[in-house]
């Protein structure tokens, strides 16, 4: 039997042999890839989007979490937001009129996501408790005005980062953890359909922060992970992930579909958005910003979105700041932190409205702000 030493000895090459191969990997893709989409369209004369402090307005600032703002989401149809927060609480708002239409206590204060179903009646929540918690809207509120749990998903070994419906299918949620998985879940028996990850050796080695699901194709879905790397998924395929992608060099934590469905994007704690292809792989734009005058660090990327048509990108970074990144020439048309109104804490998470008319921030100064754009409709 090989001992402790020789085992040690064999792994280390092992490694040396996969990095080795993984750097041949990415100088072959770098020579296929001779050029990136912001030299390209320079290349087609395009000019990068004029947006000017006007155009992107402030027009409400939805207060009433005493905690920091973690996760937003809208409703596909109606103008409703529901936002988590270290309160403790999910509140559901009108975003017309700024009103809470509900309030819900959790069991469990330390949430990091929640999210819609696509039909607008329920909305779900995880973070610290391993579990995503599951409440009715339309449930009888008891005297407190607090809504009853009305399904517990238990089975993950770690934290619930992120989760989202399945587009148009509210019994099909998918969750990511700190466990290294991610899981399609059934909820309305609350039993796990699919793990992604975990013993299969195509998982992520690390903790999974984030997933986006491709609207055009809802059999796929990305993950973002602390071990750098996203990961593509086919929930009819869970062994095994259907591609890698690599290039950031810290942990992603925010990973969004592009409206093709073709690309995704995805923001890092390396300070940069990047752009993929999905079918090729290549790493099509990176959209890096300068360090902060007083500050050699570069901010880190906390959540993304893009506009119904992806021309624009929106990115929220760990000091306070919002660009507006023009994705064809990897520019910084807008920054919403410089504006009047803007956010005195972190962006923690951002998310625009079903028709694109509105952007929603949410902070770890306690409050989320609505942004309306006052024009280029065409473009956003």
């Amino acid at each position: 039997m090989a001992s402790v030493v020789e085992l040690k000895e064999k792994h280390a090459v092992a490694t040396a042999s996969v990095n080795s191969l993984r750097e041949r990997l990415r100088q072959r893709r770098q020579m296929l890839l001779d050029t990136d989409v912001e030299r390209y369209s320079k290349a087609q004369g395009r000019t990068p989007v004029s947006f000017n402090s006007t155009d992107l307005v402030c027009c409400r600032t939805l207060q009433g979490h005493s905690g920091k703002v973690y996760s937003l989401d809208w409703t596909p149809e109606k103008n409703w937001i529901v936002s988590a927060s270290q309160d403790g609480r999910l509140i559901v708002w009108n975003a017309l009129t700024s009103q809470k239409t509900h309030a819900i206590k959790l069991h469990c204060p330390w949430v990091m996501t929640c999210a819609f179903a696509p039909n607008g009646q329920s909305v779900a929540c995880g973070g610290l408790d391993s579990a995503c918690s599951i409440f009715n809207l339309n449930s009888q509120a008891d005297r407190d005005g607090n809504i009853p749990v009305s399904r517990i998903l238990t089975g993950h070994k770690g934290y619930v980062s992120s989760c989202q419906y399945v587009p148009d299918q509210e019994t099909r949620l998918i969750t990511s953890s700190g466990d290294q998985t991610c899981v399609l879940w059934d909820v309305t028996t609350g039993q796990r359909i699919s793990i992604f990850g975990g013993e299969f050796p195509s998982g992520h080695t690390a903790d999974v922060l984030s997933v986006s699901i491709n609207s055009s194709n809802t059999n796929m879905f990305v993950s973002g992970s602390c071990d750098a790397t996203v990961r593509l998924w086919d929930i009819r395929i869970a062994s095994r992930a259907v591609r890698t992608y690599h290039g950031h060099e810290g942990d992603i934590n925010s990973v969004k579909f592009f409206p093709d469905g073709q690309r995704f994007g995805t923001g890092s704690d390396d300070g940069t958005c990047r752009l993929f292809d999905m079918r090729t792989g290549h790493q099509l734009q990176v959209y890096s910003r300068e360090p902060d005058r007083n500050d050699n660090e570069l901010p880190t990327v906390t959540s993304i979105a893009f506009s119904i048509s992806g021309r624009l990108l929106f990115a929220g970074y760990s000091n306070g700041d919002c660009y507006v990144w023009d994705t064809l020439l990897a520019e910084v048309v807008l920054n919403l932190g410089n504006l009047q109104n803007s956010h005195e804490g972190r962006i923690s998470c951002l998310g625009l409205s079903s028709d694109g008319s509105a952007l929603c921030t949410g902070s770890w100064d306690k409050n989320l702000k609505i942004w309306a754009f006052s024009g280029h409709r065409k473009i956003v």
